[in-house]
């Protein structure tokens, strides 16, 4: 059981409104009396030895001399920073819990782009409108963990008609050892709108295993396209349970492209509910699994609108006792008339 004082602590320094701080209590409360899957990959996480929380010695800014020196110099070694400079439109970086560094190109745009604590801050009608809407707190175990202790993440709002000619990219980084990393992303494309988005997941090696619990809520509208491409390399210590989810209206375009090859277990399930009249949503993934490596993937695809379609790709590699697991779900409703779904 983890003690309520870590949601008091988090939420007083964040200094959040108390229907957060009332939510955060409500999702551990929930968390402590749900028990882990009962499907997939046995998970023997110790919760009492993890780090909900740590702060940085950075705050968010958008120039990267005032960012902390080993972290400005841990993201150049991956190539962060020359990947906002050569192609991006626009970046996040968040480094253990927080996100360091905010960038984007065009600072007059109605695009918004920026962290979602600063989101709840800055945006908070259009945050509370969103958030926890299609990723519920009590689905299971984890997205409870992410809801008590949510923190960093990327907030993304696509007004009707904007085509982004270059993606935006957050990238999330684990450097302490036993830490878990809870951010909380949250996607709006509004009709007609159009984004690429790139996420990558990285992690230094240590004895004591670490704990990644995202939550994903993604709003696809009316002949609007989201791309949300995915690399997961994090080290063979971190238990990566994630929940991605969603859902997409008329004429709407959803594409998921993961990419699993790091962690110690993998549990991720990217889904799409295909709510509008011939809305479409794809899903490719790559897993590779070697030695100490349970990677249990897939993908969900809801048919609830007439004349849907949905197609799932999936490739997996075992090496060296790895083990790779395809899990995956197609539902047709019904009403879902003429539902095209292709699994390969």
């Amino acid at each position: 059981m983890i003690e309520e004082k870590y949601v008091y602590e988090i939420s007083k320094k964040k200094q959040e409104p108390k229907w957060m701080l009332d939510f955060r209590l409500k999702a551990l409360k929930k968390f402590n009396e749900l028990n882990n899957p009962k499907f997939g990959p046995k998970l023997e996480i110790d919760y009492q030895k993890i780090k909900y929380y740590k702060d940085n010695p950075s705050k968010m800014t958008d120039n990267w001399e005032e960012v902390n020196k080993d972290i400005k110099d841990t993201f150049c070694n991956l190539g962060v920073i020359k990947a906002e400079q050569d192609y991006l439109y626009g970046v996040n970086n968040q480094f253990e819990s927080e996100v360091v560094y905010h960038s984007i190109k065009d600072k007059d745009s109605k695009v918004i782009f920026t962290s979602t604590d600063e989101a709840l801050v800055k945006y908070p009608d259009l945050f509370k409108k969103y958030f926890n809407n299609l990723v519920k707190y009590d689905e299971n175990k984890f997205t409870a963990l992410n809801g008590a202790f949510w923190s960093g993440g990327s907030f993304i709002y696509i007004p009707k008609g904007v085509k982004l000619d270059r993606p935006l990219q957050s990238y999330f980084r684990i450097e302490s050892e036993a830490l878990g990393q809870f951010e909380r992303t949250i996607i709006i494309v509004e009709d007609y709108a159009t984004l690429e988005y790139i996420e990558g997941c990285t992690a230094k090696s240590y004895a004591t295993s670490s704990l990644h619990a995202g939550v994903v809520e993604i709003y696809v509208g009316k002949n609007a396209k989201c791309k949300y491409s995915t690399v997961q390399n994090w080290s063979k210590d971190v238990y990566n349970l994630v929940t991605k989810r969603a859902i997409v209206d008329d004429d709407g375009l959803m594409e998921w492209i993961d990419g699993n090859i790091g962690s110690k277990i993998t549990m991720k399930y990217p889904a799409c509910i295909l709510k509008g009249d011939r809305a479409r949503g794809n899903s490719i993934s790559i897993a590779y699994a070697s030695m100490g490596q349970n990677i249990d993937a897939g993908a969900k695809m809801i048919h609830l609108g007439k004349n849907t379609k949905s197609n799932i790709l999936s490739k997996s590699i075992s090496v060296n006792s790895g083990i790779a697991t395809y899990r995956g779900t197609v539902h047709i409703g019904a009403k879902a008339s003429n539902a095209k779904a292709t699994i390969k």
